[in-house]
């Protein structure tokens, strides 16, 4: 399907490997020229054709200004996809979640989305763009395992559908992306959910990934690509009506309606 996306211009955050590098690689098939912000250029993201990507470090204040410079250099931007955000399970509870840890992580996972968003409202204003935000099932089902990435999540859903209303009349459409657990090393790489989980009860990291999978009626991970497809689809004009709208990507592991 032809998503008439060719000759437009995308800003990626968190585009070095997981979700953002699929999200990349398939904005770039579509002909779409993405300045990928990453805070390490990843040999893969390197490789891809037709994409810019700028290395620099997204929970610093002006990070994402300077990726937001990097696009405006080439004509501005049509799209930007929020994607960029990590975690820490918390296996000791909510009194191990020092007054660091919550800054940490409210920083990467909310403040650095949020100032992308402003850094980009001008260029997509001018262009009646659209943002992708890639959120978290754990937005709206809360895990005592990820305390401060469930706050951090559920702020920023909230704060993207508030966004939708106020810049939706200008032309602007808005919208998330809420994955599960995704094969990604957030859950599977060194010090990633399964391994951290599995050295503190003793269970085999193996254990920990099957009992995590066996939540979802699919009875597996999503996979990065299954992401991807869905947030270009957002991007592009194929929806054009649709804005505000959060797309839970999970598996059926949401139980609710």
């Amino acid at each position: 399907m032809d998503l008439e996306l060719s000759g437009k211009c995308a800003v990626v955050t968190g585009a070095g490997k997981g979700i953002g590098l699929a999200v990349t690689r398939t904005l770039a098939d579509q002909g779409v020229a993405v300045v990928a912000g990453s805070r390490t250029i990843t040999p893969e993201l390197a490789a891809l054709a037709g994409v810019f990507p700028v290395a620099l470090d997204l929970a610093t204040a002006d990070g994402p200004d300077q990726l937001l410079a990097a696009a405006a250099a080439r004509g501005g931007a049509d799209i930007l996809i929020n994607n960029v955000g990590a975690t820490r399970p918390r296996p000791d509870g909510f009194g191990s979640i020092t007054d660091e840890d919550w800054l940490e992580t409210l920083t990467i996972n909310f403040l650095a989305p949020v100032r992308a968003t402003r850094a980009a409202l001008p260029q997509l204003l001018e262009k009646r763009g659209s943002i992708v935000t890639v959120c978290s099932v754990n937005a709206t089902l809360p895990d005592p395992l990820v305390m401060d990435y469930s706050a951090a999540k559920g702020a920023l859903l909230n704060f993207c559908k508030a966004l939708s209303k106020e810049v939706g009349p200008r032309g602007v459409r808005v919208n998330t992306v809420s994955p599960g657990p995704v094969e990604t090393d957030l859950w599977l790489g060194a010090g990633g959910m399964a391994q951290t989980v599995a050295a503190a009860t003793g269970a085999a990291p193996e254990s920990v990934r099957a009992g995590a999978a066996g939540q979802s009626v699919t009875n597996r991970f999503t996979h990065p690509q299954e992401v991807a497809d869905l947030v270009v689809m957002l991007a592009s004009a194929r929806v054009a009506n649709m804005t505000g709208t959060d797309h839970v990507i999970d598996g059926g592991l949401t139980t609710s309606l």
